[in-house]
């Protein structure tokens, strides 16, 4: 087994002590802290390939996500997020007069987090922006979250990325493009394939199925 490349006492070395014998894991009972997904998304970054399943675990006595890492060696060198320049931190949260995307409160900037719109688990480049970008492009690239919502967001970007199995919101089946399952056609790490869900644009998801709504009202 390979020494532990991560720093004694953080979370990502605890998690990769317990992964690195390539077992399966319940993310429940077995994986350090409360929300394990960031750890496991910063081990993905490094190039550290994990598989999650849902199964029943003996010891919580319900199905619950497990998690698997498929090697010790890194599978290719990390995809690099760029720290957002403050001014850049500043225009995105003008834009959107400091408003959660899921919430539509209206929040305090240190309450919010610029989150991607297209998930870093599924890069397959490092992250590249102009810092004087144009609003469209903020609008195309960045939404804002909760890190409550950020962290929700997450374990379903990676379940979609093991699973093929899109997101949902409160159990609404409800996709403005494309279908539950991503698209065979669209590559893994193809934005396009993340278009429809819930998770990648809430503000137009809720167009789209207000206007759904509107229509069958209507007829």
């Amino acid at each position: 087994m390979n020494q532990n490349p991560f720093n004694q006492e953080t979370k990502q070395a605890r998690l990769f002590a317990i992964l690195s014998d390539l077992d399966w894991h319940c993310g429940k009972h077995e994986l350090p802290g409360t929300q394990p997904a960031k750890a496991i998304q910063i081990l993905r970054q490094k190039g550290y390939l994990i598989e999650n399943r849902t199964q029943m675990c003996a010891v919580c006595g319900e199905k619950t996500v497990h998690r698997r890492m498929l090697s010790t060696e890194p599978s290719s060198e990390s995809s690099i997020r760029l720290a957002l320049p403050q001014k850049l931190r500043r225009r995105i949260l003008a834009f959107y007069k400091n408003t959660e995307a899921i919430s539509l409160r209206e929040m305090q900037p240190e309450q919010l987090e610029i989150d991607h719109r297209f998930p870093q688990v599924r890069w397959s480049q490092d992250e590249s922006f102009d810092a004087d970008m144009t609003d469209a492009e903020i609008q195309q690239r960045f939404q804002l979250l909760t890190r409550a919502n950020n962290l929700w967001k997450s374990r379903y970007c990676e379940r979609c990325k093991a699973t093929r199995e899109r997101g949902t919101y409160i159990g609404i089946h409800y996709f403005y493009a494309g279908e539950t399952l991503w698209d065979s056609a669209i590559p893994d790490d193809d934005e396009n394939g993340c278009v429809g869900c819930f998770w990648y644009d809430p503000q137009q998801w809720r167009a789209s199925l207000n206007e759904l709504i509107r229509r069958t009202k209507d007829s």
